[in-house]
């Protein structure tokens, strides 16, 4: 798949803005940003949804919109694609119809992939009754459908239960281990880490860079990455310490303040011993190796996300 100076605009905003980028057969290719950051928008342009304005998409050396093309791609998008008021297994049939696959073929891709997804017990329930987290496993389910050789898979796990969650990474390996490509949009950065083999870091429509996970921290010359949770006053603890020990790297989303350190045996305890003595409350204090987030914070001085499992 080759992306190429692609950009679009919805009236004064440009959502994309010369977006290039390789994927190469049997890889998981991940774009790690937040919401907001035009991963969708680029999704729906790689399944041939929308046009881009400008650039080009070549899957297979061909436009995407090609019908023969587009049957070779699963489309998994955010939200739910099946029907509320049909059972799991009503859902798989229909779409399986619309691919002409009918009779015993259709039940066996249809059980198959309930079981894969861990829907079977629940085949016969009305969708309307799943939980959110039954409804995204439903949606791969029908990405998965056509036995596509690219899935594309706009932030499959949001919303769903830790344990949920790594099943669904368990079965997106297996995915990737039948020589089938991925093309994955999330905001964890643990995700990105867990699963990718490169990944390509976007905000506000444009990369910011891409490779692997080790090559992207190697490049960014990350440092050591220091945690500190406040009780209260994080306003003021954030200023008092970037003014004492001016950080490199500083910023602070709820009662969380993360900033980078030369020596991780030397400062954390002087950091600590200087907000105690000021009168700030220190509930938690943790010493990390820098993460995908931190790269992602370093160019654009913004957090990626807080809540990871």
């Amino acid at each position: 798949l080759i992306v190429d100076d692609i950009m679009k605009r919805y009236d004064n905003l440009t959502v994309l803005d010369n977006i290039s980028f390789k994927v190469f057969k049997g890889e998981i290719f991940g774009l790690l940003g937040p919401n907001g950051a035009g991963k969708t928008t680029l999704f729906r342009i790689l399944s041939g949804i929308a046009d881009p304005d400008k650039g080009e998409v070549s899957i297979f050396g061909k436009d995407p919109r090609n019908p023969r093309i587009r049957k070779l791609i699963g489309y998994c998008p955010q939200e739910s694609v099946a029907y509320d008021n049909l059972s799991g297994i009503e859902n798989l049939l229909f779409y399986l119809g619309l691919y002409n696959i009918g009779g015993k073929e259709a039940k066996r891709r249809a059980y198959k992939l309930l079981k894969m997804l861990g829907l079977y017990e629940y085949k016969d329930k009305k969708v309307k009754k799943y939980s959110g987290g039954m409804k995204k496993r439903l949606n791969l389910a029908i990405a998965l459908i056509g036995e596509p050789e690219i899935i594309i898979l706009d932030e499959p796990t949001t919303g769903m239960d830790p344990n949920i969650r790594r099943e669904v990474w368990r079965i997106i390996k297996d995915i990737k281990e039948e020589g089938k490509t991925v093309l994955l949009a999330t905001h964890y950065m643990e995700e990105a880490e867990e699963l990718c083999d490169r990944v390509a870091i976007i905000n506000r429509g444009k990369i910011i860079d891409i490779g692997k996970p080790d090559e992207l921290k190697k490049r960014a010359e990350l440092k050591t990455m220091l945690s500190l949770e406040i009780h209260k006053d994080i306003k003021e603890a954030f200023e008092t310490i970037r003014k004492k020990f001016n950080p490199e790297i500083i910023v602070r989303e709820d009662n969380i303040i993360k900033l980078s350190i030369d020596k991780a045996d030397e400062e954390p305890p002087k950091i600590l011993e200087y907000l105690l003595k000021n009168g700030f409350n220190v509930i938690m204090m943790k010493v990390s190796p820098p993460t995908l987030e931190d790269v992602f914070i370093k160019y654009t001085g913004e957090r990626l996300s807080i809540n990871e499992t």
